[in-house]
């Protein structure tokens, strides 16, 4: 329990000094453009290419992966399906809407939680690599060709080679397969800028919310509301029904995955929003909203599922 509470407080001071810096007008009117650029382009490559890099590759592959999968991938649908064919959403808002209902906070949340709550950081890398490695390309693909106005079988194929998110990603997922080390002089630019990735986004996000009420009109709240009860309710359902009577979970491996389902809406998606333009309130409000609410949901999944 006060591993739970320990990981949620030092994040909340972050956002919470993000939000004094919005407050305050300290780094300017544009501040918020030019530290998502620089997180989406410069830190959070970095911060992903050293993750999967130093990760166990048979940890990344383990059971708890199709788990997460399935449960993720179900809750993104139904979001989807609601957006597109009851309110006739964009396919932008609809991707950050799908992503803000499955897409948990593996990095920023997950790997502290891990730490503290499964005692093994490693329990959070199978998610990192199927949000990373499936989830992210797709969606920022979505979200580019929608944008855009074009569509092209070259500019979808190009994705890859275009976003610095899953070129980080992919190396270190090469060098986590193959067992490659590279010297350590090599490895540590990359985590001295990896390390900025989280508190920026954190401070970003905090900044965000400086001048904006939650659920405010015009914000989305059914979209906010639906995303919010799929991430913080149906998904931890799912995981543990399909890990505990598909599967065949049972004791810690259940307890971590149904944790992991369990985390936040990842600060990745407000970036995402913020970099594409598109539905940035419903990200914001669905972030903010779930890491208050994944607080006591983190806590009835321990008193319920964890190993005594």
């Amino acid at each position: 329990m006060a591993g739970v509470l320990i990981g949620f407080a030092i994040i909340g001071a972050v956002i919470a000094v993000g939000y004094l810096v919005g407050r305050l007008g300290i780094l300017g009117p544009h501040a918020d453009f030019v530290l998502s650029r620089f997180a989406f382009f410069v830190l959070s490559p970095a911060l992903l290419f050293t993750v999967l890099a130093e990760a166990d590759a048979r940890q990344l592959f383990s059971s708890l992966l199709p788990v997460s999968a399935a449960a993720a991938l179900a809750c993104m649908a139904v979001f989807a399906l609601i957006a597109r064919l009851l309110w006739r959403r964009a396919v932008p808002e609809t991707t950050i809407g799908a992503l803000s209902s499955g897409y948990a906070n593996a990095n920023n949340i997950g790997l502290p939680i891990a730490a503290y709550v499964l005692g093994d950081p490693a329990f959070a890398a199978p998610l990192i690599l199927l949000q990373l490695v499936i989830f992210t390309p797709i969606a920022l693909t979505i979200l580019d060709v929608s944008t855009s106005g074009t569509l092209s079988v070259g500019r979808v194929l190009s994705q890859p080679v275009r976003n610095p998110l899953i070129i980080g990603s992919a190396l270190g997922l090469v060098l986590s397969v193959t067992g490659i080390e590279l010297p350590a002089p090599v490895m540590e630019p990359f985590h001295l800028i990896g390390a900025a990735a989280v508190p920026t986004v954190l401070l970003l996000f905090g900044m965000s919310l400086h001048g904006r009420r939650i659920l405010q009109p015009g914000s989305g709240r059914r979209d906010i509301l639906v995303a919010v009860v799929l991430k913080i309710v149906v998904m931890p359902t799912l995981a543990w029904a399909i890990g505990g009577f598909v599967i065949g979970l049972e004791g810690l491996p259940l307890f971590a995955v149904v944790v992991l389902a369990a985390l936040p809406t990842a600060q990745n998606v407000f970036n995402y929003a913020l970099r594409f333009e598109r539905a940035v309130p419903v990200a914001r409000d669905a972030v903010l909203i779930t890491t208050v609410l994944s607080v006591p949901a983190l806590i009835v999944i321990a008193a319920l599922l964890a190993p005594r």
